[in-house]
C-alpha cells in the first residue's frame, strides 16, 4: 500500500487553464544605483527580479526564474509556462503592461505565416506571426500617483471581448481581467522569505544564496503549504480536508512535509 502511494504521489500536468505572470523586485548585495557597471564582482548584485507565472484557481507556482529584467527572461517564462502545460492553449494569459510579454506570447502561441509569392518585381514580404485561434491574452496597467494606484487600465492584446469574457465565466478565480491573484502571492512570499522585504537589513548576500532561497520558499509554497481558500468543506460547511496549491492543480494527493528522512 505504502509502494502504491509513493508511485502515484506526484502527476504532471498541473491542471492549469488561467496564468497570471507578473515580476517581482528584489536586490543581492547592494541596490542597482550602487553598482559599478565595470566592475566584474558586481555582475551578481544589484537589482534582482522574480519572473512568477501563477495559476490563479489552484494558487501554484507554475514558474519562478530570477534575473535581471530583460525580454530574454520574459521569453525564458513564457517557455517555461507553455513547456509546463504541454503546449496547450491555456483560456486566459494575464500580465502586467511589460511589453517584451506580447512578443514572448506570439512566439510561444502564435503561428508564422508564409505570404504567396505574387510574381511582382521588388523584394517578398517576410513571414510574420499571428496569434492562434483561441488565444486570449490581456494586460493590467496600473497609474501611480505619490506610490498610490489612482487608475487601472486593462487591454485585450489578443483575442476578442467576447472570447475573454467567455474566459473569465469559466474560471473559478477571476470575475474581470486583473493581476490580483499573482500581486496577492507576491506579498506572501514578502512575508515568508525576508531577504524580499522591501527595506531589510536580511537581504541577500550572495546571488547563489538569494536563488535557492527563492526556489525553497516558492515550491515549498506549492508543496507544503495548506491555503485557507481552497479549502473543501463537507456538506454542512465543516472543513473536511486542507490543501496545498500542487494538491488543488492536481500534482499530488497530500501534504508534503520538509522534513528530512
Amino acid at each position: 500500500m505504502q509502494k502504491k502511494h509513493m508511485m502515484y504521489s506526484f502527476l504532471f500536468p498541473p491542471l492549469t487553464n488561467e496564468v497570471q505572470c507578473d515580476e517581482k523586485w528584489s536586490f543581492v548585495g547592494k541596490k542597482e544605483k550602487n553598482c559599478d557597471s565595470e566592475d566584474p564582482m558586481d555582475e551578481d548584485y544589484g537589482d534582482i527580479w522574480d519572473f512568477t507565472a501563477l495559476d490563479p484557481e489552484s494558487r501554484l507556482i507554475l514558474y519562478v526564474l530570477t534575473g535581471k529584467r530583460t525580454s530574454e527572461n520574459i521569453h525564458k517564462i513564457v517557455r517555461e509556462i507553455k513547456k509546463r502545460t504541454q503546449g496547450r492553449m491555456l483560456r486566459l494569459i494575464t500580465t502586467d503592461k511589460y511589453m517584451p510579454y506580447k512578443e514572448a506570447i506570439l512566439v510561444e502561441y502564435g503561428e508564422v505565416i508564409h505570404p504567396e509569392h505574387t510574381g511582382r518585381r521588388g523584394r517578398p514580404r517576410k513571414p510574420y506571426r499571428i496569434p492562434k485561434r483561441g488565444l486570449n491574452y490581456a494586460m493590467v496597467k496600473k497609474h501611480l500617483k505619490r506610490g498610490r494606484i489612482v487608475k487601472v487600465d486593462t487591454e485585450i492584446v489578443f483575442g476578442t471581448k467576447t472570447d475573454v469574457e467567455a474566459a473569465l465565466r469559466q474560471s473559478k478565480a477571476s470575475k474581470k481581467i486583473n493581476t490580483s491573484f499573482i500581486e496577492r502571492q507576491n506579498g506572501t512570499d514578502r512575508n515568508r522569505n525576508s531577504r524580499k522585504v522591501r527595506k531589510t537589513l536580511c537581504f541577500s548576500k550572495e546571488r547563489e544564496e538569494h536563488d535557492s532561497m527563492t526556489y525553497f520558499s516558492l515550491y515549498s509554497y506549492n508543496f507544503c503549504w495548506p491555503i485557507r481558500t481552497l479549502r473543501i468543506q463537507d456538506n454542512w460547511g465543516e472543513v473536511s480536508s486542507q490543501r496545498t496549491p500542487a494538491m488543488a492543480a492536481g500534482l499530488t494527493d497530500h501534504v508534503w512535509s520538509m522534513r528530512m528522512g
